[in-house]
């Protein structure tokens, strides 16, 4: 059998560290292959007034979205400017580039663009268009919301378990999608909020392996704006997303992902908590516990004990309710440096 098809991780998904020198500079991608990224989140480590920053190859460089912000997209010339073969280039703007200043970004690749017309396929109800990745189960799908229920394309050939939607055109809350907490159900990635139940979000309908369905919700389908969202569907061997029960003792919950993990990001699902975001790279012995938070703009910090191991986690931080408070349930987003057991049957070593 088959342990999994994606051997390599780092051909599409890789965290990169760099040091802001206020100028410009191309950022390269390491790993075992270049990666050229079709979405590349930043953040700046040592600044807590900094925001994250996304970007990506759908809406084009210097098109900023803050992820612990309601903002509508900003455009700045001095952020990413390019996206390279290996990497992308940043300019001076000090929420990328400040100098002297140490950066993280985490990078994903999509690559092949689709445009749907919905009423022309029959594949859907609004149109679409974006960029996808099938062996890594990623896309990026762009479309115009219309204030009625509808679906749209994602591009992928499988089901997205986690999707992220996020207007472009006005102030509105990233509304969050994971199958484990269900479809009449979302948290907010720039919040700290507990999950929040309303059948309009979803419209009470789970995605389909062509499909994914829209409430009538304005985070994500309100009339005449203009809507990115981030698709996921897990890949064995590279690519999880799930939930876990916190058991808060320091012998924590393990997570089988089936991988050892280079990134995960979680959240409290069901109590008011931040998102947490761990990474290999930053962090890279055990016990990891750099931590950065997708919805504020806080410098790295030392928190939430957590080991990554050879094939998922283990939170060890006692009754901790960001990431292991007893009979609290957590969901979470993982992707992998290497797989368990590679196609071959190669066992991936520890940390």
């Amino acid at each position: 059998m088959a342990y999994t098809n994606v051997n390599d991780p780092s051909v599409y998904f890789q965290t990169t560290l760099y040091t802001g020198n206020g100028g410009t500079q191309s950022v390269t991608n390491g790993g075992n292959s270049d990666l050229q990224p079709d979405l590349v989140w930043i953040k700046d480590r040592d600044s807590g007034a900094a925001y994250h920053r996304l970007v990506d190859t759908v809406r084009g460089a210097t098109k900023l979205l803050y992820s612990n912000g309601t903002n509508a997209q900003d455009t700045d010339a001095t952020s990413l400017t390019s996206f390279n073969s290996d990497g992308f280039t940043v300019s001076s703007g000090g929420g990328v580039n400040a100098s002297g200043n140490s950066f993280v970004s985490w990078n994903w690749k999509a690559g092949t663009s689709f445009t749907n017309d919905a009423s022309s396929t029959g594949i859907g109800t609004i149109d679409s268009a974006g960029s996808f990745n099938n062996t890594a189960g990623f896309s990026i799908v762009s479309y115009t919301g219309t204030g009625s229920n509808g679906t749209i394309k994602h591009g992928l050939s499988t089901a997205p378990e986690m999707y992220i939607t996020k207007s472009l055109s006005s102030a509105r809350s990233w509304a969050v999608y994971n199958q484990n907490i269900g479809n009449t159900k979302a948290v907010f990635l720039n919040s700290t909020d507990a999950q929040d139940t309303d059948a309009t979000y979803w419209n009470s309908t789970s995605p389909t392996s062509s499909v994914l369905s829209l409430g009538t919700r304005s985070e994500m389908n309100h009339s005449g704006e203009n809507f990115i969202a981030y698709c996921f569907a897990p890949k064995q061997g590279y690519s999880k997303f799930g939930s876990y029960t916190g058991n808060g003792n320091a012998d924590g919950t393990f997570v089988y992902t089936g991988f050892k993990p280079a990134l995960i990001i979680q959240k409290n699902s069901g109590a008011t908590g931040n998102w947490i975001l761990y990474d290999n790279k930053r962090d890279v012995d055990n016990v990891a516990n750099k931590i950065l938070i997708p919805n504020n703009s806080s410098a790295e910090a030392s928190a939430c004990d957590v080991d990554l191991l050879s094939n998922g986690f283990k939170f060890r931080a006692v009754n901790d309710a960001s990431s292991n408070k007893s009979a609290n349930t957590y969901i979470y987003m993982a992707f992998a440096e290497h797989p368990f057991t590679s196609s071959t049957g190669t066992p991936v070593t520890a940390r």
